[in-house]
């Protein structure tokens, strides 16, 4: 997986929806969706989420060590099914193979599946021909009897280049903070976009369709089946939560928390989809945690336990908590200089075999926030 700027790519998505939503105007999108049924837009009340899973990114990797594995793909999947016991996993990343091998194999576990292509800083012609492969492996895997959903990608302003100006996301990103942009002219070519992806996915695949929008994107939904959000948020009780996201209801169809999460350190629930941002120098070898942040499994935990507690009550249909892993934030038990897993969204930790070579075997072990999701999804299977 390429970087940018020094921050690996999926590092970099983890911060996407908070900028998102600090930008967030207008309405992007129009048009109808025909398979809010299967998601279950017309069946009986149900208590509680509907789905409970993980975010799972397939990639190139920075390199041989972090690169996208079939053999350890099947481990994470089996790991994410019997040991945190998820009935749902968002498979979300570049190349049509890896995302393809990935769902199926999810698929095979029995697990739910979300199918996200995230191609972006090139042409719009090759981000809507990614997404129309995919999506075409996608409905494949439905006509077989997979539970499948096609998300037709995750906040383009951010990713498909000529809505802000810059020259990849992470510049993006820095001009939107910056206010080194026109806000309308974001909004006209964000529904344009939007608009090309939505008949693209719906071209393709025949299940339900959805995108990823930031929390406070003002998107018509009537253009997909479900409504998507990228939620990290924080409060200090629940009438904060509800009060954000009851607005999201209002258009009468299932409602998804397709990413939510937190780094792991003492305050990073407050700093939400930015907590990665800038907490790394990498101007210097090896790459130093900055601002005497400390790390902390049992913060991370904590929230991600406080919103679900918000989502069941809510009745949504779903949540997914960004994400699994991130191999290239290695936890470095031994200096806490260097722990980069500190401002790690993922679940598992990361142990290299040789902690300072970045070419070095690794493995996973699970944080305080793996173990707590895991006993509440094993009791909601019950």
């Amino acid at each position: 997986m390429s970087a940018v700027g020094g921050i690996s790519r999926g590092r970099f998505l983890a911060g996407s929806a908070a900028v998102g939503a600090a930008v967030a105007t207008g309405v992007l999108g129009a048009g109808a969706g025909e398979a809010g049924a299967a998601v279950g837009a017309h069946t009986p009340p149900r208590r509680g989420l509907a789905y409970r899973g993980v975010c799972y990114e397939v990639g190139d990797g920075d390199g041989l060590a972090t690169a996208w594995s079939a053999d350890r793909m099947r481990r994470d999947l089996r790991a994410i099914r019997h040991e945190l016991h998820a009935d749902s996993v968002s498979v979300y990343g570049t190349g049509v193979d890896r995302l393809a091998a990935t769902a199926s194999e999810a698929a095979d576990r029995g697990l739910h599946v979300w199918l996200q292509p995230r191609l972006a800083d090139v042409p719009e012609r090759d981000i809507l021909d990614h997404l129309a492969e995919t999506g075409r492996h996608a409905e494949r895997m439905r006509r077989q009897g997979a539970r499948v959903y096609l998300s037709v990608g995750c906040e383009f302003v951010l990713f498909v280049p000529g809505i802000v100006p810059g020259a990849d996301a992470l510049e993006r990103v820095r001009n939107i903070l910056r206010g080194n942009y026109d806000p309308e002219r974001m909004v006209r070519e964000a529904r344009r976009f939007v608009g090309l992806a939505a008949k693209t996915g719906r071209r393709v695949f025949r299940g339900p369709l959805t995108y990823g929008a930031a929390h406070d994107d003002d998107i018509d939904w009537s253009l997909f089946d479900l409504v998507s959000v990228n939620y990290y948020g924080y409060h200090a009780n629940a009438r904060g939560y509800v009060k954000d996201l009851s607005p999201h209801t209002r258009w009468g169809k299932p409602v998804a928390i397709t990413e939510c999460g937190s780094c792991t350190y003492e305050g990073a629930p407050q700093d939400g989809g930015m907590g990665w941002y800038e907490s790394i120098d990498y101007s210097v070898e090896p790459p130093v945690i900055t601002g005497g942040l400390v790390r902390s499994e049992r913060t991370q935990a904590a929230y991600l336990s406080d919103v679900f507690d918000v989502f069941e009550s809510m009745n949504l249909h779903a949540a997914l908590v960004y994400q699994f892993v991130s191999p290239e934030l290695p936890h470095r038990p031994d200096s806490p200089r260097h722990d980069l897993d500190v401002a790690s969204y993922g679940l598992a930790k990361v142990l290299r075999k040789r902690p300072e070579d970045p070419g070095s075997p690794w493995h996973w072990e699970p944080k305080e926030s793996f173990r707590a999701l895991a006993d509440r999804f094993a009791r909601a299977q019950r």
